[in-house]
């Protein structure tokens, strides 16, 4: 069996058609961790908080526990399925700057395992 393939410790490129998704803010205030490098490397858009943007796609994960998160994990996971001429290279959203650990977030993902263009970070 082909080993899946997982998202790198550090994205400092994209293919074309490869889509970064980052742990952001609801105000889409990308200052710091991987939202900071979606801003300044991926087309991130200052004020967007949610969604497609630029080669990026962003998940807010500071407006309060893990419970909060699931509906903008679900709504990514729904958004990779529909556009599957797009590779998503999921990033260790939360665990950052939010302060979640791998163990809370992780399962959120447990739908993607299935989705054959998203990428998880290695143990998710």
């Amino acid at each position: 069996m082909e080993k899946k393939r997982t998202t790198p410790e550090y994205i400092t490129e994209l293919k074309p058609g490869e889509i970064f998704v980052f742990g952001s803010n609801l105000r889409g205030m990308h200052g710091g961790g991987a939202a900071r490098i979606a801003h300044q490397k991926f087309g991130a858009i200052m004020g967007q908080g949610v969604g497609l943007q630029g080669q990026c796609y962003a998940i807010p994960t500071m407006q309060g526990g893990v419970e909060t998160i699931r509906p903008y994990v679900d709504e990514f996971i729904m958004f990779a399925k529909e556009h599957p001429n797009m590779t998503f290279l999921v990033t260790r959203i939360g665990c950052g700057i939010a302060g979640f650990t791998n163990e809370e977030i992780s399962p959120l993902f447990a739908e993607a395992h299935n989705v054959e263009n998203i990428v998880l970070p290695e143990g998710w």
